[in-house]
């Protein structure tokens, strides 16, 4: 991924926040992704993390119109993701009798309710609206409106150890051409 790239989506994701009054706080810690696909227009997403505890992480993400989070889950993270600003939609998808993405039942919470979803249910959620992911559920997400500002609200994370994608090419963290200075220190630089 280029360095321009990564500046020019780091500067899009401010200026959504600022327009919505999401305010940063000091120092943020940038993350842009493409998760090694090749393709950030299609594949693509920002966080920023806002806190990082043993215990809890919260970040706030940005990502355009169709822009794709590849499906994945986590071996141990329970997490609240909230749509911030837009709209924007998330496919759930089960396991198989050997706990691998498959057509089984998933059990989610929706605005604290809970659901329970065939494979491959998808769930819309407007600006306010919340999803409860426990870990083992498989899912992808992607804005439906111009762009969506989502927060994430989870037990501990961990990036290296705990996220497993579908795709066996997807990597969390990739290489940078440095084709321009940065305008942000990335959390893998």
């Amino acid at each position: 991924m280029k360095r321009s790239e990564i500046n020019a989506a780091i500067a899009d994701a401010r200026l959504a926040f600022e327009s919505h009054h999401w305010h940063l706080p000091p120092n943020p810690r940038w993350d842009v992704t493409g998760f090694g696909l090749g393709n950030f227009e299609k594949y693509g997403l920002v966080l920023v993390n806002l806190a990082e505890r043993p215990e809890y992480c919260e970040k706030v993400m940005f990502a355009r119109h169709r822009q794709l989070t590849p499906l994945h889950t986590h071996r141990r993270k329970q997490e609240d993701i909230i749509c911030r600003a837009g709209t924007f939609a998330i496919r759930l998808v089960g396991l198989d009798e050997k706990d691998n993405p498959g057509d089984g039942p998933v059990r989610v919470l929706v605005n604290g309710k809970e659901r329970r979803v065939e494979s491959n249910f998808i769930v819309y959620l407007l600006a306010g609206e919340r999803i409860t992911l426990f870990p083992g559920v498989y899912h992808e997400f992607w804005p439906v409106s111009e762009y969506a500002i989502i927060g994430e609200v989870s037990t501990a994370n961990d990036d290296l150890h705990d996220n497993v994608f579908v795709n066996e090419d997807v990597g969390r963290f990739e290489e940078i051409d440095e084709d321009e200075p940065p305008t942000e220190r990335l959390l893998s630089d």
